[in-house]
């Protein structure tokens, strides 16, 4: 059973920070690939950046030089390190795991499908920035 329970998610004016945590249990995540990616309201859900099970993290254009995604492996739990956060980085937030350890390309593409590939999901965080 794998589960993951986001939380750290709020509301910030633009320009503030915000740090979202994912705690994962059912695998280790120092050998999976993990993502975060976010979706508002009417629109698709779209890839926000990956851990891959390197230790290297992408991102996607939108967020790149803002958000830092790390990992706690002794604790298990991913970080998502949001700064300069900009109105539309309104959305709601999760994180998730694929069935099976993927390697950095395809872990990389599930970022660029949207969440595509990926198995478990979390319940999401809810992110509001406001101006």
């Amino acid at each position: 059973q794998v589960d993951l329970i986001e939380s750290g998610g709020g509301s910030v004016q633009a320009g503030g920070t915000l740090r979202l945590s994912c705690q994962v249990t059912g695998v280790n995540i120092s050998t999976y690939c993990l993502g975060w990616f976010r979706q508002v309201s009417g629109k698709e859900r779209e890839g926000v950046g990956i851990m891959a099970n390197t230790g290297d993290p992408s991102y996607a254009d939108a967020v790149k030089g803002r958000f830092t995604i790390s990992r706690d492996n002794a604790e298990n739990t991913l970080y998502l390190q949001m700064n300069n956060l900009e109105i539309e980085d309104t959305g709601m937030y999760y994180c998730a795991a694929p069935a099976t350890p993927f390697p950095p390309g395809p872990c990389i593409g599930t970022m660029l499908l949207g969440g595509i590939g990926m198995n478990y999901w979390g319940k999401g965080t809810l992110v509001t920035v406001s101006s």
